[in-house]
């Protein structure tokens, strides 16, 4: 089977389960988003995909290999990965950030090439930032910086991405800014991307498959028209909503009902019932 996948996988940090016999197939060429409540193991799990966690118990196959049986080198050049909050070196340029994405394809035999700098040319043209490419990566703003870690990870010219809350710390224009881009990947590249995402209407308006987790389990998968729900959005995030299309795209978009709403929405009946008493029975 081509792509990533999954087969009664489980995690657990000192005995304690966080993801329990999850079987998942990620769909190839498509955007995946994983959405769920805070500790439900979003997180746990994309960074098991990307062999960065050993698996309690199961296996993560990668076209059909087990990714356990896979060398580090092999794995970095089919399956790159965006971590929550990169950190690198203070100083550091967008073009010396961006040549790591090529570490993977080097040794003592094969060093620097034409090809690895063609590379990392078009993943600085991809990102829009050529002409930020000689600045240090800490004197750029946030939406730049992100983007400068996803050219990294697309100089690794790997056919997956899995990235870790991209758009976090980010304002809204900026998220929308790495979210685009995302999606022209996928279009215009074809790069099956995986990642985590906290906003639900975002998640639903860029991704072709929701996947809804709940304490450890896949709560339910598919395209977002058929997981998004009020039911879902209950029992996934305890939280109540009505869910509505989109008005640009039709896509479900996510109202939240918090307590002020209710309380608004109770003041808005009692009025009315006061005024409709009121209308009926005139002084």
């Amino acid at each position: 089977m081509k792509g990533l996948s999954t087969k009664s996988l489980s995690f657990a940090y000192d005995d304690v389960p966080i993801i329990r016999d999850l079987n998942l197939v990620i769909p190839t060429g498509q955007i995946s988003a994983l959405v769920g409540a805070n500790g439900c193991g979003k997180s746990t799990l994309l960074r098991g995909l990307a062999r960065l966690l050993k698996p309690f118990s199961g296996q993560i196959y990668l076209d059909g290999t087990s990714i356990f049986q896979l060398s580090t080198r092999e794995v970095a050049q089919q399956l790159g990965i965006l971590p929550q909050g990169p950190v690198a070196p203070e100083g550091l340029t967008v073009r010396d950030l961006v040549a790591q994405g090529r570490y993977p394809y080097q040794n003592w035999l094969q060093q620097w090439s034409a090809k690895d700098e063609k590379i990392v040319q078009q993943a600085l043209l991809i990102t829009d930032l050529l002409e930020l490419a000689d600045r240090p990566l800490d004197t750029l703003s946030g939406g730049q910086r992100q983007r400068a870690w996803i050219a990294m990870a697309l100089a690794q010219d790997t056919d997956i991405l899995l990235l870790d809350e991209p758009t976090t710390f980010l304002d809204l224009a900026h998220q929308l800014e790495v979210l685009d881009l995302l999606y022209e990947l996928n279009q215009n590249q074809g790069r099956t991307i995986v990642m985590v995402l906290h906003d639900l209407n975002q998640a639903c308006s860029y991704a072709d498959y929701l996947v809804a987790i709940k304490n450890g389990r896949i709560y339910a998968a598919g395209e977002p028209k058929l997981v998004m729900s009020e039911q879902m959005v209950q029992e996934v995030f305890e939280l109540e909503c009505h869910i509505i299309p989109d008005p640009i795209l039709g896509t479900p978009m996510c109202v939240p009902i918090g307590r002020k709403a209710k309380l608004t929405s109770s003041q808005t009946t009692n009025f009315s019932s006061k005024f409709q008493i009121e209308s009926n029975h005139p002084l």
